[in-house]
């Protein structure tokens, strides 16, 4: 009985750590610049990157091609985008500063996804860039 009790206080506080550096990663990700081209493609010249944003820059970085065969997709943020956005509309209204926390993690989430297209294209670049030479 201890020992089940143990390696389940075990796996949850793994899991935690799990989830706190992965949301560290995506926040330091995001915090890269985003060039000027990416960010006119999506349309978003001059403002901010915004969650509303998220949808244009998911769907240009399907459409962004990669040479990198170990090249992933979006698959956890976009999962993590739609759950603080269905927690948003739930609890959003009762609680502003929730609502608030919301946006700013649907931004962070659309900037990763900006930050990844713009890595995607630079590596494509260097890649055929190797390939020319």
């Amino acid at each position: 009985m201890f020992a089940a009790i143990l390696l389940s206080i075990s796996v949850v506080a793994l899991s935690q750590f799990a989830l706190y550096y992965w949301r560290a990663v995506l926040a330091a990700v995001a915090c890269q610049p985003v060039s000027e081209g990416v960010l006119a493609a999506a349309r978003v010249d001059n403002r901010q990157v915004t969650g509303e944003d998220f949808a244009t820059f998911a769907t240009l970085h399907e459409l962004t091609p990669t040479l990198d065969p170990r090249g992933g997709g979006l698959g956890f943020v976009k999962t993590y985008y739609s759950l603080v956005e269905k927690l948003s509309t739930l609890v959003g209204k009762r609680m502003p500063a929730f609502a608030v926390w919301c946006e700013a993690e649907r931004a962070t989430c659309a900037r990763y996804a900006a930050v990844q297209i713009d890595m995607r294209l630079q590596l494509n670049y260097e890649m055929a860039a190797s390939y020319r030479s």
